[in-house]
């Protein structure tokens, strides 16, 4: 293999690793974490399954058509869409999904913990686009610090030991961090800040909102 064809395979296996652990997962791995290792898992499947597919229309589907569509709108390919001051309006997009997903689930009496997950998601989402208004930070390192976050706190609330779920995470974030590097997305620094202020807010989140 020519060093052309692996330099290709690598950029296209960054590009897959990025698509698939897309920042806008958080809010789903929680929940469904929250249903493994919680007492909320003896909640009725059917329950479960219509809280998960609410929190997939306003915290995955919609934001990636809204995003999608405003891309296309201004021309802009998913490096153009990586400029510091073009992510302001995706910011917006996602920010205003999760709210409206937040007031959904307090609408139709969801339990709070489970609100909070999402309460916790829309707080590290906001951090994000404050932050980027003078720096740009990953949002991708972000989510799945949130991710650690979350877990660690769900260790403490519900008595499980959280170790091994946080080695796999803590190594899909080093992959995604370096994905986002090779892309040329972010820097060191980006991708280290974003997962610390995932693990943060995630935290602070859940505890306190």
């Amino acid at each position: 293999m020519t060093q052309s064809n692996r330099d290709r395979n690598i950029i296209l296996a960054a590009r897959i690793m990025s698509l698939v652990f897309t920042p806008f997962y958080l809010p789903l791995v929680g929940l469904m974490a929250l249903f493994m290792f919680s007492y909320l898992g003896l909640m009725p499947w059917a329950y479960k399954l219509q809280v998960l597919t609410l929190v997939y229309i306003f915290t995955i589907l919609l934001p990636t058509i809204f995003i999608h569509l405003y891309r296309r709108y201004k021309g802009w390919n998913l490096i153009d869409m990586g400029h510091k001051e073009r992510r302001i309006v995706p910011y917006v997009i996602s920010i205003l999904c999760y709210f409206f997903c937040v007031y959904l689930m307090d609408l139709l009496h969801i339990p709070h913990f489970m609100g909070s997950i999402l309460s916790a998601a829309l707080f590290i989402q906001i951090v994000c686009a404050l932050i980027n208004v003078w720096w740009k930070i990953s949002t991708h390192t972000a989510a799945i610090g949130g991710v650690a976050g979350a877990l660690f706190v769900f260790g403490e609330f519900f008595a499980f030991n959280p170790v091994w779920w946080l080695c796999v995470v803590l190594i899909l974030a080093g992959l995604l961090g370096t994905s986002r590097m090779i892309l040329r997305q972010h820097t060191l620094a980006q991708v280290v800040t974003g997962f610390f202020v995932g693990v943060v807010c995630s935290t602070l989140g859940l505890i306190y909102l």
